[in-house]
């Protein structure tokens, strides 16, 4: 009985010994160190563990001063760094350099214009005929949130080419064959237009709607192939809550004329009004669940940022201070101070990569914080670009996300790990 309560009792202090281990600051560096460490070409990277470190050829170096490791990257390669005590080998790291690559970070206010790919169904309402009241398109099985692309064989772009192809299939009481998209998947429906009481044309009961427009932030462009990102989420149609599927679009210069702010359970809104020279900035290629992506026409000017900065990967960011870029009044971009709450490395894109807090007491006064309208604007740290804001926090205004950058640059067609790709 003695024995066992003396095994229990070590196995008990051995646990909390092991505990203990995990808190004390030269576990917490060591397991804080990564095992690979992605950097660009003249790059630093502090590594908390303050061991004596070789690095393997000199495409970078190491050098381990009181409390870090500075780790500098000087040649596109693959490579290691060792550290070690008294010769004998503690940590290995793997590093791989990259091309350096900068962009230019954004923060202004822009317009948004986009043609959908087809004719989106929005809602469904009823014809008043001669027989009753009916909709024909929701008899017909077409739901809120198809794409109409064609109807016999015609190809619908916009709400104009719909009219004519209605008004021939009534007249001459055939049914309509539809195809529709929906959710990536391609159908084919029939449809049969009805004359409305008193009415000399033919309807299908559906409302329909082939634009939308809106505002947000540009968050970092390209100064050598223009290609641009913003908006750090997708565009969503206001009624169907349904990602539009592009076909042509545009963004345009905007200004900010008044701040709805935020409040706990009600996020704030930027209102903004597209600017009276209705400047085309650049197209719109995509959008996707990280923004829209394009090509500027020309460059752009922040007043704050107008030359390229470093790009700052995930694992290079961390929790602190850090800055926003955005526009709260006309079109002057300022600095805001922000704080990264917390970070996640992530080895698939994710939209929520950051916590993040406002605590700039300007921001705070104008806006309450985050405001719909501000995603887009690109976040700073230790001046590279980490980032942009995504989604406000609904019952703290204050605090929202962050996207990580290199799953908007990957989105914009800036490949950072072209090089690391053809090595391996």
């Amino acid at each position: 009985m003695r024995k066992r309560f003396v095994r229990k009792s070590i196995g008990t202090l051995l646990l909390v010994i092991l505990f203990s281990a995990v808190f004390f600051p030269p576990v917490q560096n060591y397991i804080n160190t990564p095992h690979h460490l992605i950097l660009f070409e003249g790059q630093d990277y502090e590594a908390p563990l303050a061991l004596p470190a070789a690095a393997m050829d000199g495409s970078v170096s190491a050098v381990t001063d009181t409390g870090s490791t500075k780790i500098t990257g000087y040649k596109t390669d693959q490579t290691k760094v060792q550290f070690g005590l008294k010769g004998f080998p503690v940590k290995s790291m793997d590093v791989t350099v990259l091309p350096e690559r900068k962009v230019i970070p954004g923060g202004q206010s822009i317009g948004v214009r986009v043609q959908t790919d087809g004719v989106l169904v929005v809602g469904h309402h009823l014809v008043d005929t001669e027989k009753g009241s009916v909709s024909p398109g929701e008899l017909a099985g077409i739901h809120v949130g198809d794409m109409i692309t064609s109807m016999n064989g015609v190809e619908i772009e916009e709400l104009d080419d719909i009219n004519p192809v209605v008004q021939q299939s009534g007249e001459s009481e055939a049914p309509l064959e539809i195809g529709i998209k929906r959710n990536g998947e391609h159908l084919k429906k029939t449809i049969t237009p009805v004359r409305g009481k008193g009415d000399e044309t033919f309807r299908l009961g559906l409302y329909i709607r082939d634009s939308a427009a809106g505002v947000g932030t540009m968050t970092f462009y390209d100064p050598e192939s223009k290609k641009y990102g913003a908006l750090g989420h997708v565009i969503s149609d206001m009624d169907t809550r349904q990602p539009i599927e592009v076909d042509e679009g545009e963004i345009v210069s905007s200004k900010v004329t008044s701040i709805e702010k935020g409040i706990t359970g009600e996020p704030g809104e930027k209102l903004a009004r597209f600017s009276s020279d209705r400047k085309v900035l650049g197209d719109i290629k995509k959008n996707s669940p990280f923004g829209i992506f394009g090509t500027l026409l020309d460059d752009l000017d922040n007043g704050e940022f107008n030359k390229p900065v470093e790009i700052g990967l995930a694992g290079q960011v961390e929790e602190g201070p850090a800055e926003i870029l955005t526009v709260v009044n006309g079109d002057q971009v300022k600095r805001f101070d922000i704080e990264i709450v917390s970070t996640t490395e992530q080895k698939f894109p994710a939209t929520k990569g950051m916590v993040i807090k406002v605590t700039d007491p300007e921001l705070i006064e104008a806006t309450g914080g985050i405001v719909q309208g501000m995603s887009g604007s690109p976040i700073l740290q230790n001046d590279k670009i980490i980032g942009a804001v995504t989604h406000v926090f609904v019952n703290d205004p204050t605090s929202g996300y962050g996207c990580h950058i290199e799953w908007m640059l990957e989105e914009a067609g800036i490949d950072i790990y072209e090089e690391e790709k053809k090595a391996g």
